[in-house]
């Protein structure tokens, strides 16, 4: 796995983590708290809901789905 992959899935993880911890949070708050734009934070919030893992109750707002998730 290459160093930018290795980088964005860790930073995908972290959002996971970070809105799982935090209940529904916003891209916003996303984009301010990794220090990313908002255009990176929308990408990784694509790949948590393509796998069912957030979703997207109000438009700009995220929330973790029930899925269970191994976290290594």
């Amino acid at each position: 796995m290459n160093r930018s992959t290795s980088r964005m899935l860790s930073r995908v993880k972290s959002i996971y983590l970070f809105i799982s911890e935090n209940g529904t949070v916003t891209t916003t708050s996303l984009s301010e708290e990794f220090g990313i734009t908002a255009r990176t934070v929308q990408r990784d919030l694509h790949v948590l809901q393509y796998n069912g893992l957030v979703t997207s109750p109000y438009r700009g707002k995220w929330t973790t789905t029930e899925k269970k998730v191994k976290i290594s």
